[in-house]
């Protein structure tokens, strides 16, 4: 079981309004929409996105890290390098 599986539907639901934004935003092109308006919901997309991303790895540093920490060892050190360079990921997105 994930970190983020009690939350699944809530970032399912999430994910399909990220969706709907990008459909959008297709829409707005397609329909030669004026720059800083496209731009704009780009902006918000992203945004949106980061909300999720943030939210799955507060799960994973709940869930899956602490649990691999409070056993110790090599599966540890791995969870909390897997961690890390995730938020390094995120850092530089």
């Amino acid at each position: 079981m994930h970190g983020y599986t009690a939350d699944k539907d809530a970032y399912l639901k999430r994910l399909r309004r990220i969706e709907g934004q990008i459909r959008g935003l297709q829409r707005m092109v397609e329909n030669d929409d004026y720059c800083i308006d496209v731009l704009t919901q780009i902006s918000a997309a992203t945004k949106a996105l980061q909300a999720v991303s943030l939210g799955l790895l507060d799960e994973h540093l709940k869930h899956c890290v602490a649990q691999a920490a409070a056993e110790g060892g090599a599966v540890a050190e791995e969870k909390i390098a897997e961690a890390s360079a995730a938020i390094s990921r995120l850092v530089k997105s």
